[in-house]
């Protein structure tokens, strides 16, 4: 076999097997472990806030929640929280959707 067909067939290999690692690797994720454990009752505050597959802008956006939509936080990451909607949102997301929303979009319900 020339030296040319050896090397192009080393070089489709590694490409092939890097493109497989890379198939195969975890993906980021919005739930891993460094999200702090949260347990509240919240609800928007504002009008059209995206609220999002991921803690940042960045990450798309599952539709929009509005003024008094009803929230569960369950976890927090930096000045985002994880929420379940409790109630289907005033946008159409239904009951039972998580997302992420940021902090300042938010009214914390006192625990009573």
């Amino acid at each position: 076999m020339p030296a040319f067909m050896r090397f192009a067939t080393v070089a489709l290999s590694v490409s092939l097997l890097a493109g497989g690692a890379a198939a195969l690797a975890p993906t980021a994720s919005a739930t891993s472990r460094d999200c702090s454990t949260y347990d509240q009752a919240a609800e928007v505050d504002g009008n059209g806030i995206n609220y999002r597959t991921g803690p940042s802008t960045s990450y798309k956006s599952k539709g929009l929640v509005y003024n008094e939509d009803q929230l569960a936080l369950y976890c927090k990451r930096g000045s985002w929280y994880k929420a379940k909607l409790t109630k289907r949102s005033k946008g159409g997301l239904p009951a039972g959707t998580y997302g992420w929303i940021r902090k300042d979009m938010i009214k914390f319900h006192l625990a009573g």
